[in-house]
């Protein structure tokens, strides 16, 4: 008696093809909506950087008080900012899945919070710059006058003089002398060319006139 046929297998190389194409189909999805987090932690490390070498606000700012920075402003992208961007994506494209059009969202985001800091560094360099011009005019005028009008006294401690920023192009500089209470104070005007000079009424010195720990102050004349 010949042996019988062997039963034919469960599924076929055919049956496999719907279920692989399938799984290529979700694959090529998650892979197109897993770039945020990755940009999450590249974008907050180059913004660090970028922040600390252009900030956006101040004279300057430490890498990791930046790095803290950058890190808040990024989660709350991630957070609130990235599931509203996929919900609008998803109503101009509904065949995108929830997950991958949150995730393409919030990469865009990023994207843009990272150029945005970098053009607000720059511009604002831009006054960091002027505004150290404006601290050299300023002080070369203070170092002529006390060269040329300046008691002996007051001369001879040039190298001491402390300067506040009163306002915009307004700076007062004062140079202490034998009395620690009575300074010779020189309000100074940079809108002008050369610098406007005259002498303060106030002998106070600046860290009674505008405060010890006045982020306005600074040493050097």
């Amino acid at each position: 008696m010949a042996d019988a046929a062997p039963n034919p297998p469960l599924h076929d190389d055919l049956d496999d093809e719907p279920v692989e194409r399938l799984w290529r189909s979700r694959l090529r999805w998650r892979l197109a909506g897993a770039t945020m987090w990755p940009a999450f932690y590249a974008l907050t490390t180059l913004e660090a950087v970028m922040l600390h070498w252009r900030p956006i606000a101040g004279e300057g700012i430490g890498v990791l008080p930046a790095f803290l920075l950058c890190g808040f402003f990024n989660l709350a992208v991630v957070a609130v900012g990235a599931p509203v961007a996929g919900w609008l994506l998803r109503r101009r494209v509904p065949r995108l899945p929830k997950d991958v059009a949150v995730d393409r969202a919030g990469t865009g985001l990023l994207g843009a919070l990272a150029a945005l800091l970098l053009v607000l560094g720059l511009a604002h360099h831009d006054d960091i710059v002027d505004r150290e011009q404006d601290f050299s005019a300023q002080s070369a005028a203070v170092r002529r006058y006390v060269a040329n009008q300046a008691p002996p006294e007051f001369r001879a401690n040039i190298e001491r003089a402390d300067t506040y920023m009163a306002g915009p192009d307004l700076y007062r500089t004062c140079i202490p002398g034998p009395d620690p209470s009575k300074h010779l104070c020189l309000l100074v005007q940079t809108d002008q060319s050369p610098p406007g000079i005259r002498v303060d009424t106030s002998q106070e010195p600046n860290s009674r006139f505008a405060g010890p720990d006045n982020p306005g102050r600074r040493g050097g004349g």
